[in-house]
């Protein structure tokens, strides 16, 4: 079967993936002898649709799963999507507003039916566009955080944490979204910057007469739930006023002063007011000195019972604004200074989220993470780059009680019943909750279940062992877990990583996974992050479709360097589209020249020095392709890749190998045909866990018959006794002066077409042995009739390049204009110094450095880098032409 023209990655991609799929190849193999290698796949949200940051996180598991179980591990990434419970919520809300019903309307029970039955119909997207991606994980083995066995795990973790008392019942305060009725967590928290004021308030000294406590605040509405003022310690201007009291305003409310070190005297007046029940801050110092707890706030964030009559169903703004009018009319606002700040919005309701003090189920975190945290200690769970194990560190040393219940429908609900009293019962089944509630009251008993539902991260904190069947005891469980690594981003270390370590340790008594792989952000192409509105989002399926999946995977990977943010762009993904192009260019050129696969062929037994040069090159590639994985350094898996496949295998072996085709010796045609089409082979088995699709196809056209599925084969064994030290050293010689000659014919503006002769000075036994023995090579690369060895004076008007311990001399004079020349380099030279000069100086302003976006600054510095290699450049060029 002769190999098309052109490469169409919309035709392969299907079909491969199909095929693939089909087959069960991505399955693991529970009761094979091959040792485990398990992934499990961080859950997408079932609303979601495929981002950049996906694609990215994806591929590199997809890049680790196919090259270990193309090494003979029984290899299980584990699929599965998370039910995010206020994403899905508010989807089908939206849906159902749309034909004017609300979900109160329906009621929790028929609400929960429609969920589902969008889960049915739109909540597979995602998965959809995984494939499409050549994510490869054992689909069969797909789990939800809300199917029947998670739930199941669910109810049992919790049941069982209240038990041995780490999960209980607490008023504290939690992030309150007023537009959707829930506590939400700090991952769905947004913080804007905004232009603010601060007011500075006059509260009145309890028995001292025209004497004031001067307090400044951002927010002067909570002054109304206000039961204390705080001044430092050891700030002498108010250490008598310490234990005595002040008149809340408006209110009329004595409240006392009390010393602690929240409040800083360098900011504001150095008195801060203190409202426990509406500012997390507030609240540590109200439990310290032991304060009233006034919540003013009901769950719209309107004013309350709690606060005077005039004041009560206002909004914070409506609030904020009658309360400023009275304090003016009471003389008490000293005055009020502009104040950029903060504000808390909810990611989902775009609404400013209220610190509200209700009453929530919490998980005892700090007891949870301290085995977590010893686990990292000992190295048993180890981050890459392992700086975040320090981020890591700072997150579970301070850790503060965990709120896991949510006021949503949709979500696993707490399994705790409550009778009229309120005692509560927390049990696996409502039978068991019963049965617990009529003997401990010794009568039937009526019950309420608790309408709350768990955070989402309480069940994806399970996800390691949940989907391999805990809490049964599964084969699967007993053979995947614990995981070898977890690729995920830094913004869910505390959210996700943390959840998972503290569950994973107290349920399975061991760590989820051995690695923590943290990878960087996708930025666009100027180091911005992506986001709507600054309308620089790129959507990875846009370039699968224009470019195919194989190049953007590539283009992730060649970027995936170990604590740098990944800058996209539509032109580096077309740029390793032409790298698949060129590979499949390649693949037609050894099919044209009779390259033929021959079967159980031995690489040991090839006698040309360019094949065993060859060889070697590519087992140097296979070693420096596993050592990069094997180490996380995906950017230099690529690399080595890029350099084997375009700069050895394309650009040299096969241009070498052009002669040997079209030569009269048929021994060392057929073994360069044989070794050429083995290599290529080989290549495709090292190119296949970054680029699938296009390596597929080829091998199921150029591979050996019979050889079966790529993804499926065995990764390439290759000895390093293959590396023929050499043949390596002289075709490396080769190289470097066939280079160094374009180069030099490029910067001196040599027409493509002429023919330069070259004399080479001083050259050693092994420098002639190889102009003897690859002359006509380097003469028809080099685009040189006649190659001449001295000893004796080297020739005028000729450009120079030192190669070892020879010179090598390239007669320029009457082949190009000298004078014109030096000019011509002369004026580049000055150019690229007047651009380096000025940025030079750009970059020394301190003004344009502090008020400059880093973005800004970090393409200046890219540019002063060019602009400096240019002066080298063309510096090098002049010296050159200084003897001609």
């Amino acid at each position: 079967m002769t190999l098309e023209k052109t490469f169409r990655p919309d035709e392969v991609e299907k079909r491969q993936y199909e095929a693939w799929e089909k087959s069960g190849a991505f399955a693991g193999q529970t009761t094979s002898n091959k040792v485990p290698y398990t992934v499990m796949m961080p859950p997408p949200n079932v609303t979601g649709s495929l981002h950049m940051g996906h694609a990215l996180n994806m591929t590199l598991q997809d890049v680790l799963i196919r090259h270990e179980r193309m090494k003979g591990r029984d290899a299980l990434w584990q699929p599965g999507t998370d039910h995010a419970g206020i994403a899905t919520q508010m989807v089908v809300e939206r849906q159902l507003a749309q034909q004017g019903v609300k979900r109160t309307d329906l009621g929790r029970e028929k609400f929960v039916e429609k969920v589902w039955e969008w889960k049915a119909e739109s909540g597979g997207m995602i998965t959809r566009q995984l494939r499409r991606l050549g994510a490869s994980p054992d689909w069969a083995k797909e789990r939800f955080t809300m199917d029947e066995g998670l739930n199941k795990a669910v109810r049992k973790a919790f049941v069982d944490l209240y038990r041995a008392g780490l999960i209980y019942r607490d008023k504290r305060l939690v992030n309150w979204d007023p537009k959707l009725h829930t506590a939400i967590s700090d991952l769905e928290v947004v913080q804007k910057q905004e232009k603010g004021k601060l007011w500075h308030l006059k509260y009145p000294v309890e028995g001292q007469p025209e004497r004031y406590l001067i307090v400044a605040t951002t927010r002067p509405e909570t002054m109304l739930g206000d039961t204390a003022v705080a001044v430092h310690p050891e700030d002498e201007r108010y250490k008598d006023l310490v234990g005595k009291k002040v008149v809340l305003p408006l209110v009329g409310r004595p409240i006392p002063v009390v010393a602690d070190e929240y409040a800083d005297p360098e900011t504001g007046s150095g008195a801060v007011k203190i409202t426990p029940a509406h500012d997390f801050n507030d609240f540590e110092v109200g439990k310290r000195h032991a304060l009233e707890m006034i919540n003013i706030f009901d769950r719209d964030a309107k004013l309350n019972e709690n606060v005077p009559a005039k004041y009560q169903g206002l909004s914070r703004e409506a609030a904020r604004k009658i309360v400023l009018e009275d304090l003016e009319a009471l003389g008490l606002v000293e005055r009020i200074d502009e104040h950029p700040m903060t504000k808390p919005y909810g990611d989902r309701s775009d609404v400013v989220i209220e610190p509200w003090l209700t009453d929530q189920w919490y998980c005892d975190a700090k007891t949870l993470a301290q085995p977590a945290i010893k686990a990292v200690e000992e190295g048993r769970t180890v981050f890459v780059p392992r700086n975040w194990e320090n981020t890591y560190f700072e997150w579970m040393r301070n850790i503060q009680p965990w709120c896991i219940s949510r006021q949503l429908w949709w979500g696993h609900q707490i399994p705790a019943w409550y009778a009229e009293d309120g005692k509560v019962f927390v049990a696996y089944t409502e039978e068991e909750a019963q049965a617990e509630a009529d003997k401990h009251y010794g009568a039937p008993t009526k019950l309420v279940r608790d309408s709350d539902v768990l955070d989402t991260w309480f069940s994806s904190g399970q996800w390691p062992y949940s989907t391999l069947g805990w809490p049964d005891k599964t084969p699967e469980l007993a053979r995947y877990y614990p995981g070898d690594v977890l690729v995920t981003g830094f913004d869910i270390i505390f959210f996700w990583v943390a959840r998972m370590m503290m569950m994973g340790l107290h349920f399975m008594g061991d760590v989820p996974f051995k690695t923590v792989y943290i990878h960087a952000l996708v930025r666009d192409e100027h180091g911005q992050k992506m986001s709507k509105s600054k309308g620089n989002v790129i959507d990875p399926l846009d370039l699968i479709d224009k470019y195919g999946a194989d190049a953007l995977r590539f283009t992730l990977v060649a970027q995936a360097g170990q604590g740098r943010d990944i800058k996209m762009s539509e032109q580096r993904v077309e740029g390793y589209r032409n790298f698949a192009t060129k590979l499949w260019n390649a693949a037609r050129f050894c099919e044209m020249n009779g390259c033929v696969a021959v079967p159980d062929f031995d690489p040991k037994s090839a006698r040309q020095n360019l094949n065993r040069w060859i060889i070697g090159r590519l087992v140097k590639a296979r070693q420096a392709v596993d050592l990069a994985l094997e180490g996380y350094r995906f950017d230099t898996s690529a690399a080595a890749l890029y350099q084997f496949a375009w700069g050895e295998f394309c650009d040299w072996h096969l241009e070498f190998a052009k002669p040997v085709f079209l030569g009269e010796d048929e021994a060392a045609k057929a073994e360069t045909r044989a070794v050429t089409a083995w290599v290529l082979g080989q290549l495709l088995h090292l190119m296949h866990p970054l680029m699938p699709f296009i390596t597929e196809e080829l091998w199921a056209q150029v591979g050996p018959k019979g050889s079966g599925a790529l993804m499926t084969a065995h990764w390439p064994e290759l000895a390093p006794d293959l590396i023929d030290a050499k043949a390596d050293a002289d075709l490396d010689w080769v190289i470097r002066l066939i280079g160094e000659v374009r180069a030099l014919r490029t910067e001196m503006n040599v027409a493509p077409g002429a023919q330069v002769n070259f004399v080479i000075k001083d050259a050693g036994t092994e420098t002639k042995d190889r102009v003897a023995q690859y002359g006509d090579l380097i003469r028809r690369l080099a685009r040189a009739e006649q190659i001449d060895i001295i000893s004796g004076e080297p020739p005028k008007g000729a450009a120079q390049i030192v190669l070892d311990e020879a010179t090598v001399f390239l007669p320029l004079a009457g082949i190009i204009d000298i004078a014109k020349e030096r000019a011509r380099l002369t004026k580049e030279l000055d150019k690229a110094k007047s651009e380096a000069e000025r940025i030079e100086k750009k970059l020394a302003n301190p003004q344009f450095v502090s008020r400059a976006d880093p973005t800004v600054i970090e393409e200046q510095r890219t540019k002063l880098a060019e602009f400096e290699q240019a002066k080298a450049k063309f510096a090098q060029a002049l010296e050159r032409l200084a003897g001609v």
